[in-house]
């Protein structure tokens, strides 16, 4: 890590720093795709990913929003996201070229971001290498989100640019609404920027006059972006919200029963699984400078991103690498990279000073570079098991199947994509009527005979009631998934009515 130059007059972003930014991003995003088609192919790590393909496609291709063609549907939570991927198939570059340029794009401008944000709110940062940036564009967690197909690393470039405004004391309120609402076409949660910037609002303005006017301007950004939104759910799924919002909440109610300091071992887990280990003592500096200097704007992103990880753990599992908090992490991670850029140009230890530069240098760049090649890893397994199961389930369900077969299945993604089966979603995305029963395999089993369903496609231990007495009719036998999760193979089950 360089050490902050005493020579340059300047913090301002060079060049040439967004030069190696640029260049460092497309090395690390080659890494994870090199490692995924050594691993087993090209991909996506989530079956998610390729809901968002297909209603992009679908908007592309026939105009509609849609996961079947001619069935308008809200089953996806970020629209943004698949509005984007769609220009994709109009240029003929999708799924996978756009996408990951996409996602591309996005890591480079978090890095910059951050790199940017660190220069204001550091004076004394003023490096001759941008590590600060660096450690964004190589960290795992945005890596792996940046590859994934899906909206997690956009979702986090917004709020993190609505909370870095805040922390700059940045008075574009107008600004900042349109960024609240913008975020909320990405994932709901975008709703809980409202908070922070309210905190400020009332903390910072210069009177009640001052702050009506602020307020104002907040209002009318948020509430442009917002009320288009709120008009779209309801003309296309009937609900304020998509379907994924009520039907994660239910199909998750036995995680909201856990002791709360289980899922808060869980989440401490995933947050703190690489680098940010040794971030922790920077983010609680950060915390006590913000406290004394009366630092509005940073109180209220740390607020935020406490009240943020709260409420998904309240209401959601920390799965899958903790993909649902990781739209919290870039603020988490820069509160202890500020601290850090402090310490490191500042001589609290006197002449021993170097010593803890040493270590806390040393300690980043080992443990980033070690789970960067790790999230690599990680990233070409989950794309393995994707496509062994998901994608070759689907494939084989497009050429084997009756083309008048109805079809039951959890995991939709691929079978979306790839098949063109009428489809039942046993988790609600898109067959919303079955959210009040979501996890009740007995009243799962009666929806299934009274829609007169064929085939129930399934890991065996997801449903193990509604299988029980059910045809195997095909398995991938895929070597991936008992291999390196402990998981049976995914299967094709007739369907019988009991």
């Amino acid at each position: 890590m360089a050490r902050a130059s005493t020579n340059s007059t300047s913090n301002k972003i060079l060049p040439r720093d967004i030069l190696i930014l640029a260049v460092t991003v497309i090395v690390i995003a080659l890494v994870y795709l090199l490692a995924s088609q050594l691993t087993y192919g090209i991909g996506f790590p989530l079956d998610d990913s390729w809901i968002h393909q297909t209603y992009a496609r679908n908007l592309a291709q026939h105009g509609e929003w849609a996961f079947r063609p001619g069935v308008p549907s809200a089953g996806s939570t970020a629209p943004l996201w698949s509005a984007l991927l769609a220009l994709g198939f109009l240029l003929r570059l999708s799924p996978y070229i756009w996408t990951y340029f996409l996602g591309v794009v996005t890591l480079f401008a978090l890095a910059i971001l951050c790199e940017w944000a660190a220069r204001e709110l550091v004076q004394t940062y003023r490096p001759r290498f941008p590590w600060v940036g660096i450690f964004f564009a190589v960290e795992w967690h945005f890596v792996w989100a940046a590859m994934s197909g899906m909206e997690t690393l956009l979702h986090g470039l917004i709020l993190t640019t609505g909370l870095v405004l805040l922390m700059t004391n940045s008075h574009r309120y107008l600004t900042l609404g349109l960024l609240t609402g913008l975020s909320v076409w990405v994932r709901p949660d975008g709703l809980t920027l409202l908070g922070p910037v309210l905190m400020v609002i009332l903390l910072t303005g210069e009177d009640v006059h001052t702050r009506l006017v602020q307020f104002t301007r907040y209002l009318i950004g948020f509430g442009v972006l917002f009320g288009f939104y709120l008009l779209f759910n309801l003309a296309i799924g009937g609900a304020p919200m998509p379907n994924t919002f009520y039907a994660k909440q239910a199909e998750y109610a036995s995680w909201q029963t856990l002791p709360i300091l289980d899922r808060l071992g869980q989440m401490s887990l995933q947050l703190l699984v690489g680098p940010s280990l040794v971030l922790i003592p920077g983010i609680i500096g950060w915390l006590v400078k913000s406290i004394r200097q009366k630092m509005w704007g940073s109180l209220a992103a740390l607020l935020w991103t406490a009240g943020y990880l709260i409420l998904y753990i309240s209401r959601l599992p920390v799965y899958q690498h903790g993909r649902y908090i990781m739209p919290a992490m870039p603020i988490f991670f820069l509160f202890g990279l500020l601290a850090f850029a402090e310490f490191d140009a500042g001589k609290m230890f006197a002449r021993y000073h170097w010593i803890g530069q040493t270590i806390w240098r040393a300690s980043i760049i080992m443990l980033t570079v070690a789970f960067g090649f790790l999230g690599a890893q990680s990233y070409a397994r989950d794309v393995a098991l994707i496509e062994s199961e998901m994608v070759v389930t689907a494939k084989w369900a497009a050429t084997n199947l009756p083309p008048d077969a109805l079809i039951a299945a959890h995991d939709i993604g691929a079978l979306g994509y790839f098949d063109n089966h009428e489809l039942i979603d046993l988790a609600g995305l898109v067959s919303p009527e079955v959210i009040p029963f979501i996890r009740d395999e007995p009243r799962l089993a009666e929806h299934l005979s009274q829609r007169e369903a064929d085939y129930l496609i399934a890991f065996p231990f997801f449903y193990p009631l509604l299988i029980e007495n059910a045809e195997v009719v095909f398995v991938t036998n895929g070597s991936i998934s008992p291999t390196l999760f402990d998981e049976e193979n995914m299967a094709v089950y007739l369907w019988k009515t009991p």
